[in-house]
């Protein structure tokens, strides 16, 4: 009877513990489309900065070019992994004080570009936009590495950025 009231009690503040986190984390924010979702994380400070004040602010979100677009399942599944990877790196204070995609990553933004620029690229003459960085050719951020976040963009370059203002996160127990 210990044993399992032990048990259930481990099991309850396991679950209580996880619906916490998952609350002062804001995740259900990262199922949306909204850009204020990358900003719950201070770290992207200067990426929603930069983003916001570039071309691509005016008609683009986050996950425009930073997730794949073929279906759902994809899209959501690379979120998953990429919030996952961000939370561990956040959680145990790994953070760079300049981010870099990963290959992966890249890949997918490359994709992107593809998806959305194709019609211009076609129309562009000579070899630097005739194939995509899958046959052999340079990826567009080879060239366009400034679009939209410019070159630099660490913490410290952009420490008076304006960013939406975010709400507290305060427990419903202590308000």
């Amino acid at each position: 009877m210990r044993v399992r009231l032990l048990a259930f009690g481990s099991f309850g503040a396991f679950v209580g513990l996880g619906l916490y986190v998952v609350r002062i984390s804001e995740a259900a924010s990262y199922l949306s489309d909204d850009p204020k979702a990358c900003i719950n994380c201070h770290v992207m400070f200067p990426e929603y900065a930069t983003w916001r004040h570039s071309s691509h602010g005016r008609v683009t979100n986050c996950n425009d070019c930073h997730v794949p677009h073929h279906n759902d399942f994809e899209k959501y599944l690379f979120k998953a992994k990429d919030g996952m990877r961000h939370s561990f790196i956040f959680t145990f204070r790994l953070e760079p004080q300049v981010i870099y995609a990963t290959k992966e990553a890249r890949e997918v933004i490359q994709e992107n570009c593809v998806r959305c620029h194709g019609n211009v690229m076609s129309a562009v003459a000579g070899g630097a936009h005739g194939g995509s960085s899958h046959d052999g050719m340079r990826s567009c951020i080879s060239c366009h590495r400034e679009v939209p976040h410019g070159r630099v963009h660490s913490l410290s370059s952009t420490p008076n950025a304006s960013i939406p203002p975010l709400s507290p996160v305060t427990p419903e127990w202590m308000r």
